[in-house]
């Protein structure tokens, strides 16, 4: 049996949306509501400028659609191990981003060539003795001053627990507590600016009418996701 290094999607590339749109539908949302509201959440952090911005596991580049929308002026290079994946994503023809595979390992791109570094639910995917080469390939391609906006499955949530446990694609997933991701950060000389658990409640029914109360809920390590924002 090979030693597992990091996850690839080509099996599930075709049908990834629709067997993740299947997979969250007890959250009474789709696949392209969570990669929607992950960059909407990036307007109170970041501007509309021309900035460079590197999406680590871009994936089939569904999270692009939703940079360019709400941030027309960013230049988006997108990477993954999938080349299927890749391949797809590069098929949507978005104007300000572009698609590439690579090893998982090394990051493409020259020293300190971008202003911010987007990564969603890739860790843990990833086996966990390389998770510091990741975010020091993180550290070492950010601008000083530049941004790490970073998306994990909290695994204190047992709905999270439960979809994790129960989606083909996650078969091999190890989540990540938040205090580890934190300190591989901190470790990588990354300055933590601000945490928040998100997504407590369905998206829809009954208690989607509770959404509004998750603003006052970010410090409570329950929801079903992690954010966290960090600076070089």
């Amino acid at each position: 049996m090979n030693k597992r290094t990091f996850d690839d999607f080509d099996d599930f590339a075709g049908d990834y949306r629709a067997i993740h749109a299947e997979n969250v539908q007890l959250s009474g949302a789709d696949s392209f509501y969570f990669a929607e509201m992950k960059v909407r959440m990036l307007q109170s952090l970041e501007t509309n400028l021309p900035f460079k911005v590197l999406d680590v596991g871009c994936g089939d580049g569904a999270t692009e659609i939703y940079m360019e929308q709400y941030f027309p002026k960013w230049e988006i290079d997108g990477i993954d191990v999938s080349e299927k994946s890749i391949a797809i994503a590069a098929n949507r023809k978005l104007s300000q981003s572009k698609f590439s595979r690579y090893d998982g390992r090394l990051f493409p791109f020259a020293d300190e060539s971008f202003d911010i570094v987007f990564m969603a639910g890739v860790l843990h995917h990833i086996e966990f003795g390389l998770h510091k080469k990741m975010i020091a390939e993180i550290t070492r391609v950010l601008k000083k001053g530049g941004r790490l906006a970073l998306y994990e499955h909290n695994p204190f949530n047992p709905l999270t627990r439960y979809l994790v446990n129960t989606c083909v694609f996650d078969r091999d997933a190890k989540l990540l507590k938040h205090h580890y991701t934190s300190r591989l950060l901190t470790e990588s000389k990354l300055v933590i600016k601000e945490k928040k658990f998100i997504i407590f409640f369905p998206r829809k029914g009954l208690f989607s009418e509770l959404i509004f109360l998750e603003k006052f809920l970010y410090w409570l390590p329950l929801g079903g996701q992690y954010f966290i924002s960090a600076v070089k």
